[in-house]
């Protein structure tokens, strides 16, 4: 199965880990994905979707979406990646995190290089890729 992001501004792309499809359109996402991330604006435009895990805001609406798990991500407590940290950006996993390869990330913190965008903006794509990206390497090198 693939992964995605639903709306992927252009200026992510080259920065989506290996297997993860970019999409724009309204009806793109439809379909069953292994890992499905929304990003604000994807979590209010996503039509029926299914998927093994569903990353989506913390406090978006995503009612036509069907998750085996949902992770969220957002500056609130209750979200599972958040940042610890916006002015040395810090992304900080509060809760295990279970990876489609069957791995877990347990809780923890993962200082942030320098990133291209604001690291609030960025974290659907961070939690892609540490989702996605082997965890014999660094997920956040550029």
């Amino acid at each position: 199965m693939e992964s995605a992001i639903f709306t992927c501004p252009a200026a992510w792309e080259p920065l989506l880990p290996p297997g993860v499809r970019p999409l724009h359109r309204p009806g793109e996402a439809a379909g069953c994905w292994e890992v499905l991330a929304l990003t604000p604006e994807g979590a209010a435009l996503a039509e029926k979707a299914r998927c093994g895990l569903l990353l989506v805001p913390g406090d978006g609406r995503f009612s036509h979406v069907q998750a085996c798990r949902v992770v969220t991500y957002g500056l609130s407590p209750r979200d599972t990646l958040t940042l610890s940290s916006l002015t040395e950006p810090v992304l900080c996993v509060q809760r295990a995190l279970p990876r489609p390869d069957g791995d877990t990330i347990e809780p923890q913190e993962f200082p942030l290089p320098p990133l291209p965008f604001p690291a609030v903006e960025l974290l659907p794509l961070l939690g892609l890729r540490l989702l996605r990206m082997p965890l014999t390497e660094p997920p956040f090198s550029w």
